[in-house]
């Protein structure tokens, strides 16, 4: 659900965007949205794309993930998606079926003006010459938790604690928060601070 406080977000997320030139491809800018696992990132995405005022496309990396072990691979596809829309043209990924545990079928993505990507590893550092906007989502652990096991159960608790391991060593290996140009708190209680310098 989009709120007050993802929709004040996406505004600001939007304007810084909007303020600085394109940087993937001629035309197109990119806005990525990373944060660990249950901080509220696909919410946002929503409404980012649902305030734009040009045409925008999300890619959400949970359809890239090649399962429970497919974060260290998120660098690579990212390059591997981005470099052709940075020449601008079109480029795709192969969605991964979470039920049937197995890659399924091509996805295509054609230039556009804005292109959201959200997902645990966003901001890897790889792509940040392509990147306009860098934002962070970030929520207590207890609380992202809980999110994570209400939307996929119980059951799934210990691949969620193996996950959050490997997404606490890779945020450490790429500096993602530090490099953050927007940070916000996912839990809704306070608005969003800008860290690039010189925004207010």
């Amino acid at each position: 659900m989009v709120t007050d406080s993802s929709s004040e977000v996406a505004r600001l997320v939007l304007d810084l965007a909007f303020s600085r030139p394109p940087s993937l491809g001629g035309e197109g800018r990119l806005v990525c949205i990373d944060g660990p696992a249950g901080s509220g990132k696909t919410t946002l995405a929503a409404a980012v794309a649902a305030a734009a005022e040009v045409p925008t496309r999300v890619v959400h990396l949970d359809d890239l993930y090649v399962g429970w072990d497919g974060l260290p691979g998120v660098p690579d596809q990212l390059e591997q998606l981005l470099s052709p829309l940075d020449r601008d043209a079109a480029c795709s990924y192969q969605r991964y079926d979470w039920e049937a545990g197995a890659l399924a079928e091509d996805v295509i993505v054609e230039p556009v003006p804005l292109l959201v990507v959200e997902g645990v590893g966003a901001g890897t550092a790889r792509i940040s010459p392509m990147t306009t906007v860098l934002v962070w989502v970030e929520a207590p652990a207890g609380l992202r938790l809980q999110r994570g096991l209400d939307r996929d159960g119980d059951g799934l608790a210990e691949h969620w604690d193996a996950w959050a391991e490997a997404e606490e060593h890779h945020f450490e290996r790429q500096g993602t928060r530090g490099r953050a140009d927007v940070v916000v708190d996912g839990t809704g209680r306070t608005g969003p601070r800008t860290v690039v310098p010189g925004a207010s």
